[in-house]
């Protein structure tokens, strides 16, 4: 079975949608409105995307079966830009078929060829199945860091 994986562009907008609105559900998350994720997809890809890719997206016989939500970020004290996985989805209908390996290979080769030194990724404590994935990739267990979150009234309350 053939993967194909590329960096999302505007016209790919209404399968991200899809895929964010199955994604929310599995991630334990409200329901999203499919005209909200949709907007918000259009927006994503079209105004902010010429900067740098934000979605790579993995199709399987055409049809969307996966994505993969990165940032890159800037050195820091070691001088070596990383991309940062934000996620990594693979719709239900697309399980146990190599589409997760094929983003991750995706984006490690992207990587390799810009000068990129490292992926780093979180995962739920949960999600048994993504902690067994990276530890088939080879992923290293951090324990140096602890993940952090600014949201809400603390972000709101967070002033110059």
């Amino acid at each position: 079975m053939a993967i194909d994986v590329r960096w999302a562009t505007i016209e790919d907008a209404p399968a991200l949608a899809d895929v964010l609105c199955e994604m929310a559900v599995h991630y334990r998350q409200p329901p999203l409105a499919a005209d909200r994720a949709l907007s918000a997809a259009r927006k994503w890809l079209g105004e902010e995307s010429p900067a740098y890719p934000h979605f790579a997206l993995a199709f399987v016989e055409g049809e969307v079966g996966g994505l993969a939500s990165v940032a890159i970020a800037h050195p820091g004290i070691d001088l070596e830009r990383l991309l940062f996985l934000k996620d990594l989805f693979v719709r239900k209908s697309a399980r146990n078929v190599g589409v997760g390996r094929a983003l991750i290979g995706f984006l490690a080769d992207h990587c390799r060829h810009n000068g990129i030194g490292r992926i780093d990724l979180t995962t739920e404590d949960w999600n048994e199945g993504a902690l067994r994935f990276y530890d088939r990739l080879g992923a290293e267990r951090h324990g140096q860091k602890i993940f952090l979150r600014l949201s809400g009234e603390a972000l709101a309350a967070v002033k110059p």
